[in-house]
């Protein structure tokens, strides 16, 4: 299928920008220069962001002393009930994106599924490189663990989540809770379009490597940064795909955009989770690119992902 035209006809005037030396290529930014002009645009592609009875700023302290910033969304204020909840880990590469980037698509998920929705600051990079994430991600985990009882969340109803390198961030946690055993596991990772392996390319990199929104150069930029060492990429913590899958890996929602260089290695990782035996729900979204999820003013199919997201974190959540 080709392109939504929607997201072409967006696309277009990027490139026009491009060409008159109005826009610039985020690869070609300064790393703050291209974190502000992250922010920036996903205040033009996301529809208007939900009200809601309860939102939270909180910090969440970590194993070298460092408090995270994150925000808490609640669909009730504070007190009246114990909900769910969903940890959620924001995309942009490891480099840029935030709390402000993802905050409409945390309001919107709070308000569909009925549950809490806690998005976590993880550190950055150049400033902080691999496997800092992977460890801010784990310790966000236990944290809410901690706190549950007095934010009103259930802990025997919890999901992981996050879109690009945010999923990948979901399934590593997921993978060192199965692997340790621990207690409490996810009821559902729901990972959305993530980077599942940096170590090697795909037809679906080359295919899609410039025009499509999200670009071969501005992954490569972003990886250097996270990980100046190349063999880092090799490491499960960054390559899920190249990990093993531990018995009782909590089940997989998987979101692919069908024209995104990470399309292909999204379905190598539902093949590979399901030869493991893991429960996976994959939906490829036909002519979507990258990003799409929160792209919410120019395609319907936003609003359609997001039903579908919610559908099964309710479901998840309703099990016994």
């Amino acid at each position: 299928m080709s392109l939504n035209p929607d997201i072409a006809a967006f696309l277009e005037l990027v490139g026009a920008g491009r060409d008159s030396g109005k826009r610039t290529a985020m690869h070609e930014f300064s790393v703050q220069e291209a974190r502000d002009q992250f922010d920036q645009s996903s205040q033009l592609m996301m529809a208007d962001s939900e009200e809601l009875p309860r939102v939270e700023n909180l910090r969440l302290p970590v194993r070298d002393g460092t408090q995270l910033a994150a925000r808490l969304y609640g669909p009730t204020a504070a007190g009246e009930q114990t909900c769910s909840a969903v940890l959620y880990f924001h995309g942009g590469g490891y480099v840029v994106g935030s709390l402000d980037s993802h905050d409409a698509l945390c309001r919107s998920l709070a308000s569909r599924t009925g549950s809490v929705v806690i998005s976590v600051s993880y550190r950055l990079a150049p400033e902080w490189t691999f496997p800092t994430a992977a460890n801010d991600a784990l310790d966000a985990w236990c944290w809410l663990l901690d706190h549950a009882q007095r934010l009103g969340i259930d802990t025997t109803r919890l999901a992981v989540a996050g879109d690009s390198v945010g999923g990948s961030l979901a399934t590593v946690l997921s993978r060192e809770l199965a692997a340790q055993a621990a207690q409490v596991q996810p009821r559902l990772q729901v990972l959305i379009y993530p980077v599942t392996d940096a170590s090697r390319s795909t037809s679906s990199l080359e295919r899609y490597a410039s025009g499509y929104l999200l670009e071969k150069d501005t992954l490569n930029w972003f990886y250097r940064h996270y990980a100046p060492e190349a063999i880092d990429r090799l490491d499960p913590r960054f390559s899920p795909l190249l990990a093993d899958v531990p018995a009782n890996t909590a089940p997989v929602l998987l979101a692919v955009a069908e024209c995104d260089p990470l399309h292909d290695e999204g379905l190598a990782y539902a093949a590979h989770l399901r030869e493991a035996g893991v429960d996976v729900d994959l939906k490829v979204w036909p002519g979507m690119t990258h990003d799409f999820m929160r792209m919410g003013a120019i395609v319907e199919e936003a609003d359609e992902a997001l039903d579908w997201i919610a559908d099964s974190l309710r479901t998840a959540f309703a099990k016994v």
